[in-house]
Order: structure tokens, then sequence, then C-alpha cells
């Protein structure tokens, strides 16, 4: 049961790095879920509220800055409340319809389409689409970093406990 236990966590881990990248993946979800299975499979005695509470001041400050982080490319070069809606759908549904590129082309086609629609040039319209790219590849950074922060606490917790 162990072996499982570990391979259920290892696979969550997995999940959730790859969430970073592909949006319908539920990303520190993910992670947040290998705990517990953790948990149930080992012992709930390793972690203490102070672990709980770390982890999830981490996916909270995850989640609120994934937002921040994307919506300031968009806003940074000039873009208005449509493009960052628009290029929070392209980012959505881009993976789905161009599988290997729709990452990137989702959002910069919804940010532009939604400058065009606000009445820019096309000039400004593909500068927020530039930017909203500038916001998605931070934003993807930072939540990589914060993931790998959320796993190596995990490890640290159950190693020194």
């Amino acid at each position: 049961m162990a072996v499982l236990g570990w391979i259920l966590i290892i696979a969550l881990f997995a999940v959730g790095m790859a969430g970073t990248i592909v949006p319908v993946l539920p990303g520190a979800i993910a992670i947040f879920a290998a705990f517990f299975v953790y948990g149930w499979f080992f012992t709930f005695g390793h972690f203490g509220a102070w672990f709980w509470i770390i982890e999830t001041l981490i996916i909270v400050v995850l989640f609120v800055a994934d937002y921040a982080v994307g919506a300031w490319g968009t806003k940074k070069y000039g873009g208005g409340k449509l493009s960052v809606i628009l290029s929070t759908i392209g980012a959505i549904i881009g993976p789905f319809v161009i599988p290997a590129f729709g990452l990137v082309i989702g959002p910069f086609l919804g940010a532009f389409v939604g400058e065009l629609i606000d009445g820019s040039s096309v000039s400004k319209s593909a500068k927020v689409g530039f930017g909203t790219l500038v916001g998605l590849f931070s934003s993807m950074v930072m939540k990589i970093i914060l993931q790998i922060v959320m796993i190596i606490v995990f490890f640290i917790w159950i190693a020194w406990n």
C-alpha cells in the first residue's frame, strides 16, 4: 500500500506541475490533494496546524497572484477589461482548439480581439496581445516557483516530523 500511496502522491505532484502549463488541470489543488493522500496512506500526524496554514497561504497567494499577474500584463500594455476577459477565455479554450500552440495563441487572440472590439487600432491591439503573453508567462513562472515551494515544504515537513 505504501508504494501505491507514493505513486498517487507523485502523480498528483506531476499533475499539479503540468497544471501550470495546461490551464484545465487542477494545478495547486492537485498538489494540495497529494498532502491528503499522504495522510490517508501514511499519517496525518506529520502535519500540524502550521503546515496547513503555510500551504493554504501559498495557495491563496498563488490564486490571487495568478489572476493579478495575468491581468497586469494585459493592463500594463494598455488593455481594457474586455481584453482581460477574452484573453482568459482564450487561455482556457486555446489548448483544445489548437493543441500545440493554443496556450499562446488563445490568450493573444483573445486580448487582440477584445481591443479591436473596444475600437483600438491593430497595432495597439497587437501590443496588448503581446502584453497578455508577458503576463501569462510571468504567471506561469510564478506558479511553478510557488508550487515547487509547496512540494519542498511538504518533504521538509515529513522529514522533520
